[in-house]
C-alpha cells in the first residue's frame, strides 16, 4: 500500500522561491511507495488548518516545506498522534532540521524520506502552545518579533536586527523554579532548549537532546555589549556552556515569573504572553521522518 504524503509548502519562509517543488518531488519521490499530495499555505496559522484536514482525510505523513514557524503549525496538529511528520527545509536558520541531521539540499531531504525511517522526539508546552525547537523569553523573544516584521529574511537580516536592538535593551529580573527549586536572576534572556540550537548552527544549549525528556534553560545574564560578538563565537563553536555569564540547567518543568508583560517566541514565531509562564516537556510525543 502506498503511503498518502501531503507536502504543506510555505510559499514564502526563507525568501526561496518553491513553484517549481512539486516538480522535484515527482522526480526525486519514490512514487511506488508514496502517492503525494501539495498544498500551499495563504495566511499565518493555515499550516494547522490544512494539517487537521489531512488528518481528517486519512493521510499517513504530512511534510513542512519551510522553516521552523511551519513546522511548528503542521507538528502542533500531529504531536501526540500517529501520524508521521516530514521536513524539506527552507526557513531562515531550520533550526530543528539541522538538530535532526536532515539535509539542507531540498533535493536531498527529498530523497531522504524514501528511507522511511522513524523517529520520536520531544516537544514542549509553554502556557499550553506547543514548540518543537526553542523557545524564548527576553531579549531573543524581542528579535523574534522585530525580525518577523523584517522582509528580508536570512542570517543577515537576523544579524542586522541584533545590532540595532541590543545596546538599548535592558535586563530583567525573573523567578525561575524548576522542578519545584526557585532560583532567581538577573537575565538578558532566557532560552528553553529542545534541541541545541536556533538555527545556522548557532548553538544556544551544546548538550540539548531532542530525545532525553528534558529541556535545557540557558540564561544569559547581563553582558557588556561588546562581548555579543563572543557570545555569537561560542555559539558557532558549541560552547556557550564555558561563558561566564551563561547558566545552563536541565528540567521537565519550570515556571518563570518576569517583571513585564512581554512576547516570547516559540521556534522563532513571537507571541505575547503575561507575567507567569508555565512550561514543561512532552518526551518523545512527536514523530518525525529522519
Amino acid at each position: 500500500m502506498k503511503k498518502n504524503i501531503l507536502f504543506v509548502i510555505n510559499p514564502i519562509s526563507g525568501g526561496k522561491s518553491k513553484l517549481n517543488f512539486a516538480e522535484k518531488v515527482f522526480k526525486y519521490l519514490n512514487l511506488n511507495l508514496f502517492d503525494p499530495s501539495f498544498e500551499f499555505t495563504q495566511w499565518h496559522g493555515h499550516g494547522i488548518e490544512l494539517t487537521r484536514k489531512a488528518v481528517d482525510d486519512g493521510f499517513d505523513i504530512v511534510v513542512a516545506v519551510g522553516g521552523d514557524g511551519t513546522i511548528n503549525e503542521i507538528a502542533s496538529v500531529l504531536e501526540g498522534t500517529k501520524l508521521a511528520m516530514g521536513i524539506v527545509p527552507y526557513g531562515s536558520g531550520n533550526g530543528l532540521a539541522r538538530s535532526l541531521n536532515i539535509p539542507m539540499n531540498e533535493i536531498n531531504a527529498i530523497k531522504r524520506l524514501n528511507d522511511l525511517k522513524f523517529q520520536a522526539v520531544d516537544s514542549g508546552l509553554f502556557n499550553g502552545r506547543k514548540f518543537f525547537n526553542i523557545a524564548g523569553v527576553g531579549f531573543d523573544a524581542l528579535i523574534s518579533a522585530r525580525f518577523a516584521e523584517n522582509v528580508k529574511r536570512g542570517l543577515f537580516g537576523y544579524l542586522k536586527t541584533i545590532f540595532f536592538e541590543i545596546s538599548a535593551y535592558k535586563a530583567q529580573n525573573y523567578k525561575i523554579e524548576i522542578d519545584g527549586r526557585l532560583i532567581e536572576r538577573e537575565a538578558f534572556m532566557i532560552s528553553l532548549a529542545n534541541s541545541s540550537q536556533f538555527g545556522n548552527n548557532a548553538h544556544i544549549a551544546p548538550f540539548a537532546s531532542l530525545t532525553d525528556g528534558f529541556l535545557d534553560i540557558c540564561i544569559i545574564k547581563p553582558f557588556p555589549v561588546y562581548k555579543a560578538f563572543f557570545l555569537g563565537i561560542r555559539m558557532f563553536t558549541k560552547s556557550t556552556h564555558k561563558c561566564n555569564f551563561v547558566e545552563i540547567l536541565s528540567a521537565r518543568n519550570i515556571k518563570i515569573t518576569r517583571e513585564n508583560v512581554a512576547e516570547v517566541h516559540l521556534d522563532g514565531e513571537p507571541i505575547q504572553m503575561g507575567l507567569e509562564l508555565n512550561i514543561s516537556i512532552k518526551p518523545l510525543s512527536l514523530i518525525v521522518l529522519n
